[in-house]
């Protein structure tokens, strides 16, 4: 879908404007914000640093196209483990629509068990399954959540389902923000098809007939304060063209509201560079990662796990360990990057890809993640994990490998960096909980709570409104609010929430 962006790079000088409210962030949180405030007759700009990617544009791309353009770092992003834990590779958009364009579409409400923890531990009102029901079922509404047929899974993921439906583990099928998928498996890199909603398909374009402007190519560097009230933000122009020798353009909004939706990575650095009081000294810490752990599986027969949805089915049955086993697949080009071996043995494994399987498996994680100030724009990332959580990956490893082995697999892939291919006795015969942390091949797509949500200004960094503790009329609204970790992806649960904010802020109450 089509919806007019201006790219502040292309307008040839620095921008200065007015208006009812900012929103800092066009991916899954700022675009429901920026949608709902200009729906109720607001006068609203969204501020992107990234640039527009049209579905033309996207239709055409490759993989490694998709990556250099819209994802951040080109997905390289890393949250360095400390404390004996594994590095982490955290991978965001940084694009009209942000990450809500990478996702594989899944969506999941939040846990009963997590909305029972944050209303009776952490004493937050207004959270309990019931209340949030309304917001659940607008944003699903609005974005087309359905369940994935069976038709849709892949060979890969079937061979998944039959191992481990032998261990006894149930697996149910996932619900997706599409419409009319054909199960290309390209939902992580830009569905070329159009059939995942996400927030360029859906809350963008309706915000952008409501009334709001849109800047791309916009990094904005702080909250103006004033009194302890925001008053706008000040942001420089991104121009990749733009000769190192001539002074970058800038940005000035002055605004009744600023909204902060940069993600969990990114809103923490604007909070620390802007005069916010922090009594908490809680900005930036406290994040949870869902650290992922993939497995790939080789079966005699060909299966080109490729074709189908790139991810369809799931398990919750080991929820009581805190794992979640998530189905995936990626396109034949970048699996074939991450095969082991070099040269000529390289080249052999990547052959084998059509008869590969691959499932992944994530941690309900206890936090310990970072985010500070790096000496350019991009934020330093460290991960402490904790020991409860580094005792769940052997685990994890193991009931995947065992999963596909009961499927028939000839060998297995752990997440292992430089491992061969075990066979059934080599794999059980190995210890995985000898693994040193640094040698795991980990990954996340869900930062999350670093500038958390509470009842208090001195254990938390917003209110249940959205508003900052620090400062009045700055809210916060993307994931970095979210107070525990989910144990889910977080898309659903990060829209629902900034839906329940927005309409807070249009009423004018704290509901």
């Amino acid at each position: 879908m089509s919806f007019d962006v201006v790219s502040a790079a292309r307008v040839g000088r620095s921008l200065d404007l007015d208006v009812d409210d900012v929103v800092v962030g066009s991916g899954a949180a700022g675009a429901v914000v920026a949608c709902l405030l200009a729906e109720s007759g607001r006068n609203v700009v969204v501020l992107e640093e990234g640039p527009q990617l049209r579905a033309s544009e996207i239709e055409s791309m490759r993989p490694s196209q998709h990556l250099r353009k819209a994802w951040r770092d080109g997905g390289m992003t890393v949250a360095v483990g400390l404390g004996g834990g594994p590095s982490i590779n955290v991978t965001m958009g940084r694009a009209v629509g942000g990450s809500s364009m990478l996702t594989g579409g899944v969506c999941f409400r939040t846990p009963a068990h997590v909305l029972d923890d944050w209303s009776h531990r952490l004493g937050l009102k207004g959270f309990a399954a019931q209340e949030l029901e309304p917001h659940f079922e607008e944003v699903e509404r609005a974005i087309n959540v359905e369940e994935v047929p069976a038709s849709l899974r892949s060979l890969s993921t079937k061979k998944f389902i039959q191992g481990a439906e032998k261990l006894g583990l149930v697996i149910e099928p996932l619900r997706r923000n599409t419409r009319g998928c054909n199960g290309c498996g390209r939902c992580n890199f830009g569905c070329p098809h159009g059939a995942k909603l996400s927030v360029d398909y859906t809350y963008l374009p309706r915000a952008v007939a409501a009334g709001a402007r849109i800047f791309s190519d916009v990094l904005v560097n702080e909250v103006v304060i004033e009194d302890g009230r925001a008053q706008g933000v000040s942001a420089t122009i991104v121009d990749r063209a733009r000769s190192p020798f001539r002074r970058a353009q800038t940005v000035k909004v002055r605004a009744k509201r600023v909204v902060l939706a940069a993600g969990a990575t990114h809103t923490p650095l604007i909070l620390a560079r802007s005069a916010v009081r922090d009594r908490s000294r809680q900005i930036g810490r406290n994040m949870t990662l869902h650290p992922a752990f993939r497995m790939f599986a080789r079966f005699d027969e060909r299966l080109d796990g490729w074709r189908g949805a790139l991810q369809s089915a799931y398990s919750r049955s080991l929820e009581h360990e805190g794992i979640t086993l998530v189905g995936l697949f990626v396109p034949p080009g970048v699996l074939a990057a991450t095969m082991p071996g070099f040269g000529n043995e390289h080249v052999r494994r990547a052959a084998d890809i059509p008869h590969l399987a691959v499932f992944g498996g994530m941690i309900h994680d206890e936090g310990g993640g970072a985010v500070r100030r790096g000496p350019g724009r991009e934020p330093i990332f460290t991960y402490d994990m904790s020991e409860t959580d580094k005792q769940r990956i052997p685990n994890l490893i193991r009931k995947m490998g065992d999963a596909f082995f009961a499927a028939g697999a000839r060998e297995v892939f752990p997440p292992i960096l430089g491992q061969a291919g075990l066979t059934a006795d080599a794999f059980r015969a190995k210890d995985f909980s000898k693994v040193p942390g640094l040698k795991l091949e980990c990954s996340s797509q869900h930062p999350l709570g670093s500038a958390r949500m509470g009842v208090s200004p001195d254990s938390s960094v917003v209110q249940s409104s959205g508003e900052t503790w620090g400062a009045r009329g700055l809210y916060v609204v993307d994931g970095s609010v979210v107070p525990t970790s989910l144990g889910v992806n977080p898309q659903l649960t990060i829209m629902a929430l900034a839906t329940r904010i927005a309409r807070g802020m249009i009423s004018g109450s704290a509901r």
